[in-house]
């Protein structure tokens, strides 16, 4: 299994956010968001504040992909 956030981006849209607006509202680095780009693993802590930032369940901004072998 890997991380997507792809729900993530798809609710920034929604919301009419961006990246830029989690950097600047929540503090979170460019380096958090570089690693949520390239699927990596962030802290829950992080993944909650933009959930309560967005005010969306957890599924809205993070699911897991079977990856293909």
């Amino acid at each position: 299994m890997k991380i997507s956030f792809k729900p993530m981006e798809i609710t920034l849209i929604k919301r009419d956010k961006n990246r830029e607006d989690l950097k600047r509202d929540l503090g979170i680095s460019g380096s958090t968001l570089a690693k949520m780009t390239r699927g990596e693993v962030v802290s829950l802590a992080v993944i909650l504040k933009i959930c309560e930032y967005l005010d969306c369940p957890i599924q809205e901004v993070v699911e897991f992909v079977k990856e293909e072998s």
